[in-house]
């Protein structure tokens, strides 16, 4: 029998500062969630990129969180996707 596992994946494209992935992360402990995946680092021209997985969040969750991030000052781009990895029995 397989089943879906949900997986949302965010990547955030901020300016490189100290307080951006703190906030980041900060939006997921809000509401007593912990990142199953993350990671993050420094590219060209001082850009901060941040990839992140958490599964089990619904559709209208990762709206919410994905609208949080977008309101960080640092940040200026969020995207994010669904990754569904099938688990057999």
């Amino acid at each position: 029998m397989t089943s879906p596992n949900p997986t949302t994946c965010f990547f955030v494209q901020a300016h490189a500062d100290p307080g951006t992935l703190p906030r980041v992360l900060e939006l997921f402990a809000k509401r007593g969630l912990v990142p199953d995946r993350v990671h993050s680092h420094v590219g060209h021209l001082a850009r901060q990129h941040v990839d992140l997985e958490i599964a089990a969040l619904t559709e209208f969750e990762a709206g919410c969180v994905a609208d949080a991030m977008r309101q960080i000052p640092t940040v200026d781009l969020v995207l994010t996707s669904t990754k569904v990895l099938a688990e057999t029995a």
